[in-house]
């Protein structure tokens, strides 16, 4: 049975989640496990998720609506113990120093470049598989 590692993806939008999985398809990059996704469309599910456990990489859309994946991030790293690495979607470029004071540990783009998300994913989950070996 192969290794899976399981990927929260926050957003308003069922496009902007699509667009993700459709990044990633079943593996980021040869050496990090086949991921599975676990889809959340409220702030309140996401904390429901991590509060089971069990979750590898959030990513988190900047621009949900009630509340940003910035602000979601900022609260998690906040309230989440051994939080999981955040990887946020951000609407702009000029953005990622929103993206630094939410503490999120990586922010790509929006829409979703494949070959630059699958990449900032796969490095969050070899640096997950470091720290929890």
């Amino acid at each position: 049975m192969q290794p899976t590692a399981t990927v929260l993806v926050y957003s308003d939008d069922s496009n902007t989640r699509a667009q993700v999985r459709l990044a990633t398809g079943r593996r980021p990059a040869p050496d990090v496990p086949v991921v599975r996704y676990v889809e959340c469309a409220t702030p309140a599910a996401v904390l429901a998720e991590l509060d089971k456990g069990g979750i590898d990489v959030c990513v988190l859309d900047g621009e949900a609506v009630p509340m940003g994946g910035m602000g979601v991030c900022r609260q998690i790293k906040d309230e989440v113990f051994a939080c999981p690495p955040v990887l946020l979607l951000i609407g702009r470029p000029q953005d990622a120093w929103l993206a630094t004071w939410s503490r999120a540990d990586a922010a790509v783009t929006l829409p979703v470049e494949p070959v630059e998300f699958a990449s900032a994913l796969a490095s969050l989950l070899r640096r997950r598989n470091l720290t929890s070996a």
